[in-house]
């Protein structure tokens, strides 16, 4: 069963649609299908997750079913199927990071931003998921920012600080 938190169906803007065109014209005819990846990335990018909805509709564009466009989006942990943040923090949780403060550093996440693991900030900026390798085993611990990926790495709890502080000021 597709486990997705869902809210008021979404609807694509014509901005949206012309970006899907773009992408889906890069394909052969008869192959729009390879588009899947791609489009559910606009989606994201656009809603911050991928909502039940936003699939079917993927699904009628690419004129494919839908549960072809589930199977993709439950598959890859790049796509979220819930509300995130607008700064999605993905801490890697494998083996050579927790041996250098990985666990801590979820921990702290945790206690400064008030909220649980996969759990949203009240001002909607932070969420944050623990996640597999990263693959910066020598720099841990790692922490990546979706949807953008951008990345650090030897991760003390007062860097920390200084990244969420930052991303305040950015937002």
């Amino acid at each position: 069963m597709l486990k997705v938190e869902e809210q008021t169906p979404v609807q694509f803007s014509s901005e949206l649609l012309a970006k899907f065109d773009d992408v889906k014209s890069r394909y052969p005819e008869g192959k729009e299908k390879s588009a899947l990846l791609p489009l559910l990335h606009l989606v994201q990018a656009e809603f911050l997750w991928v909502p039940t909805s936003a699939m079917d509709q993927v699904a009628e564009y690419l004129n494919i079913q839908p549960i072809e466009v589930y199977e993709v989006a439950t598959f890859y942990t790049m796509y979220f199927l819930k509300p995130q943040g607008k700064y999605a923090l993905e801490v890697c949780r494998t083996g050579p990071c927790c041996l250098v403060g990985a666990e801590k550093i979820l921990d702290h996440l945790e206690a400064k931003l008030g909220v649980k693991e996969g759990e949203v900030t009240a001002d909607g900026l932070f969420s944050f998921r623990g996640v597999e390798c990263l693959a910066a085993c020598g720099f841990g611990p790692v922490l990546q920012i979706s949807p953008e990926y951008t990345f650090y790495e030897n991760l003390t709890t007062d860097s920390v600080d200084k990244l969420i502080e930052d991303l305040k000021i950015k937002s």
